[in-house]
């Protein structure tokens, strides 16, 4: 079973339900409905901290959970979740330099396992106006990913299974969120199911999916890309 902590996120349902589509079960509790002995009582195979409107210090048990559980139980942060797990590490949680919601970001990583078989750059959906201060982060905490300005989008303590990412993997306008949460439960053992796509603007008709307009990235600049 796969522990989702709800960080009162409008959204964690599909997060939850992306995750049974690759066939494993989940179980979704708000982040100040449960205890820490509690989860520990569930004995997840994997837990995925939600994304949110606040900030880690009012994420109910999300920071003490990663402290408790990192390296123990594998780890997906998802936008506040992402957040949290820089904040557990003691790294400052600072306001991005423009708040974004619902934009569509070029993102380049570093071809670690999280981001096996992810086109490099990829185009995915974020929605925070808070990010992570890098100069803060510990040595043992790397940024695996960024936009074009250098802002993290993604961070991880392989050793442990404790993977952060800024952007939203469970929208539909970002690339290859199936495949990203395909590769996460793999690195936590578990075998998901590798078929299922929901990459929906390339499909007929999509434009129902939402009413909001779409905003197109702007092109990758040529002078950030790999030689």
């Amino acid at each position: 079973m796969i522990l989702v902590i709800d960080n009162y996120d409008s959204f964690v349902h599909n997060l939850a339900r992306y995750v049974r589509e690759l066939g494993l079960p989940t179980q979704v509790v708000r982040n100040d409905h449960i205890a820490l002995d509690e989860v520990a009582s569930l004995a997840p195979s994997a837990i995925i901290l939600s994304p949110g409107p606040c900030t880690p210090a009012e994420a109910g048990i999300s920071v003490p959970l990663i402290q408790r559980f990192a390296g123990i139980v594998p780890i997906l942060g998802v936008c506040l979740g992402h957040q949290a797990i820089g904040a557990a590490y003691g790294s400052a949680i600072i306001r991005a330099p423009e708040p974004v919601h619902g934009r569509v970001s070029w993102i380049r990583h570093d071809g670690t396992p999280l981001f096996a078989g992810i086109a490099n750059p990829f185009q995915a959906a974020r929605y925070h106006s808070l990010i992570v201060d890098e100069t803060t982060l510990p040595q043992e905490l790397r940024v695996t990913a960024r936009t074009p300005e250098g802002i993290p989008m993604a961070l991880e303590l392989p050793e442990s299974r404790l993977f952060g990412v800024q952007f939203h993997p469970e929208s539909v306008l970002t690339e290859f969120g199936h495949r990203l949460l395909i590769n996460f439960l793999t690195l936590c053992g578990l075998a998901p199911r590798t078929d299922v796509s929901h990459d929906l603007r390339h499909l007929p008709q999509a434009t129902s999916v939402s009413t909001a307009p779409v905003i197109s990235p702007v092109p990758w600049p040529a002078s950030l890309s790999e030689e």
